[in-house]
């Protein structure tokens, strides 16, 4: 059975090291693309059909304001199935202590039983915070693995961070 890398990211301005900066690739993004080579595993990019802002401060406002009223925004597309996959290598940004709601809405469409869910996060401090809490209780019916916190800053040194988290599973 095949791998699915499935993950949320923004490029645009984004807070890395103690500074806003603008990204050309969001750091998931890059952290997908480095998971993918060491696995082989297809990728899949969670994108709602209407992007946060460009600009930091507004994307902030706008990604709380969803996370505040548990919205679950409609995505630009979809897999059509996930039947052809067992492990599922799933990535995001922590926002406000778990996934951005795009990924909920993402794990709600389908039926994880009997799938590995590998959960990775990009942040800036605060880690995989309950994001892999809210996976298990999304996907009962999954075998969620040790999930990797991987610091958004230096993702683009993260190949040896991620081989041996790969190593465990």
């Amino acid at each position: 059975m095949a791998a699915l890398i499935a993950y949320f990211s923004r490029a645009d301005e984004n807070y890395v090291n103690g500074q806003i900066k603008t990204l050309a690739v969001g750091n998931t993004e890059v952290a997908a693309k480095l998971l993918q080579e060491l696995t082989g595993g297809e990728i899949f990019q969670i994108r709602p059909v209407r992007p946060y802002a460009r600009d930091y401060n507004t994307c902030i406002a706008e990604a709380q304001a969803d996370q505040r009223r548990d919205a679950r925004p409609e995505l630009a597309e979809y897999p059509d199935s996930l039947d052809g996959y067992d492990t599922i290598y799933l990535g995001y940004p922590n926002y406000w202590g778990t996934m951005p709601m795009a990924v909920f809405t993402f794990l709600e469409r389908f039926d994880f039983t009997g799938k590995a869910i590998w959960p990775f996060c990009t942040h800036e401090g605060s880690g995989l915070g309950g994001s892999e809490a809210d996976i298990r209780r999304l996907c009962p019916g999954a075998a969620v693995k040790k999930g990797l916190a991987i610091h958004g800053g230096g993702v683009r040194s993260a190949r040896p961070t991620l081989e041996n988290w790969l190593k465990q599973g």
